[in-house]
């Protein structure tokens, strides 16, 4: 359960959400990101450290750049995560609505 808590954790920073943000769109280098973000290269790197550490993005060498890109088992495991969320937010619902009033009793 680390690896998913670590994920949301890391997605709780404005900074580290926008950099998510713009690498589902497409992947890109580290210049890139910082010339969209109101962030210096260095701490666009620094936040790229933590979402991969968080197994949220992935990078790959490219001549003298690394490119990054988001990583499919991180966003896959953050999905599952809503889902049981979901999953047990209705089956909340569906008990709480299938309960007698104090009217039906």
């Amino acid at each position: 359960m680390t690896y998913q808590s670590d994920a949301w954790t890391a997605l709780g920073d404005p900074t580290r959400k926008a950099i998510f943000e713009l690498l589902v769109d497409r992947p890109r280098p580290v210049g890139e990101l910082a010339g969209e973000l109101p962030v210096s290269r260095p701490a666009v790197s620094q936040h790229l450290k933590v979402l991969k550490d968080a197994g949220l993005v992935m990078d790959q060498p490219v001549g003298t750049r690394r490119i990054y890109r988001i990583n499919p088992d991180g966003l896959a495991a953050l999905r599952a995560d809503l889902e049981r969320f979901w999953g047990k937010t209705l089956a909340a619902y569906k008990e709480a609505v299938e309960q007698p009033t104090r009217e039906d009793e």
